[in-house]
């Protein structure tokens, strides 16, 4: 439960809300939006019907699967928040989505893991597609020809194809991957997912979650849907901003979305991506934070600092450390480009997600919370 990475379990979740007090306020009215977004939830009916729904982001063990891996193309519906509470509901009518080996196609795509050494086989299969696709990893050092850039490497997996890239493991940290084939379009249209390489003798934390930024032009997914659109990246006007792929107050849902539910005293390590075109501040609400990682580099300790701000600019990887050593309770983590926090003009919404101690589950806020975001337990 909670962003992926290593949270609780449901039945560990389940204890810590109380149950009975989460069920005992389910009905409560979310706050009225001055405006919903409208933008987004006019969809065509038609276009968007017969395609899969996407799923949460999972994390790929792919060492433990023999280092390899097939990522599927996949066109699909992205609700990124499906309810009326908080601005919504608000969804993507189409979208262009990985889906790894046999799990269900996400936005963002699947978290790719493996450790320092094991080096990744990494299958495009498009022989579904309908559009040429590629895949470029950022971070490591691969050959010429795995870069993923057809114009470059003379390669593009078309219609039909499969394609297989090996991808070194050889520097340790947290990357971004992403189809490079009109990179434009595609990465917009949610072709994008993180690759972690974790260092050999590599530490976790009591708690670690994946998150990843994103802000999105509907009009582009709307026109793919065969609405009656106009869109050019020329005059890109974002409208719908997400954190693995949901708005607030989805993102607080702990199935489908990522709060970061700790208990007191936990190590926490966060690693943030942006999958998006612009830059994206974060702050925490309530805690200190450190850098520690950045792009794949290891911050020096002598260069780290106390923070509650951390600036994340497009492709760029942060990964943040901190101590739950705040009174336990529910504390915000959001864009600090406030307008950011929206869902059409109903503020709170959009680029938010929470730190949630489990000792403050139980507590009739926070059933109020799930409510909003749909949760029922």
């Amino acid at each position: 439960m909670g962003a992926p990475g290593t949270g609780l379990s449901r039945r560990e979740f389940l204890k810590a809300t109380g149950v009975a007090g989460l069920s005992a306020s389910a009905g409560c009215t979310a706050p009225s939006a001055e405006q919903p977004a409208a933008n987004t939830q006019t969809t065509t009916a038609a276009a968007s019907s017969s395609l899969p729904t996407t799923a949460p982001p999972q994390v790929v063990d792919v060492e433990d699967q023999g280092g390899s891996v097939t990522l599927k193309t996949k066109p699909a519906r992205h609700e990124v928040h499906p309810l009326d509470s908080m601005g919504g509901p608000v969804e993507l009518p189409k979208v262009w989505a990985f889906q790894a080996d046999d799990r269900p196609p996400s936005v963002p795509a699947p978290i790719l893991r493996t450790t320092e050494g094991e080096d990744m086989e990494v299958v495009l299969d498009n022989t579904q597609g309908k559009r040429p696709h590629t895949v470029h990893f950022h971070g490591v050092q691969k050959a010429w020809k795995d870069d993923g850039v057809p114009t470059t490497t003379g390669i593009t997996v078309k219609p039909g194809e499969k394609h297989t890239y090996t991808i070194p493991a050889n520097v340790p940290g947290t990357h971004i991957y992403h189809c490079h084939f009109q990179t434009h379009r595609h990465i917009d249209m949610g072709m994008y997912g993180i690759f972690r390489v974790d260092p050999k003798g590599y530490e976790p934390a009591d708690k670690e979650y994946f998150m990843t930024l994103k802000e999105w032009d509907s009009r582009l997914n709307r026109m793919m849907a065969g609405e009656d659109m106009s869109y050019s990246p020329r005059n890109r006007n974002p409208d719908v901003f997400t954190i693995n792929g949901k708005s607030a107050p989805r993102t607080l849902h702990p199935e489908d979305g990522s709060p970061i539910i700790v208990s007191q005293g936990d190590t926490v390590r966060l690693h943030l991506v942006n999958g998006g075109y612009m830059s994206h501040p974060m702050h925490i609400h309530n805690h200190r934070f450190q850098r520690v990682e950045k792009d794949g580099g290891t911050v020096p300790k002598a260069a780290r600092h106390d923070m509650d701000v951390t600036n994340i600019a497009p492709a760029e990887r942060h990964t943040i450390e901190f101590t739950a050593n705040s009174d336990p309770g529910i504390y915000l983590m959001h864009c600090h480009k406030v307008n950011h926090v929206m869902n059409g003009n109903f503020y709170p919404g959009g680029m938010l997600s929470g730190v949630v101690y489990e000792e403050a589950m139980d507590t009739d806020i926070f059933a109020t919370l799930m409510d909003y975001a749909g949760y029922k337990g």
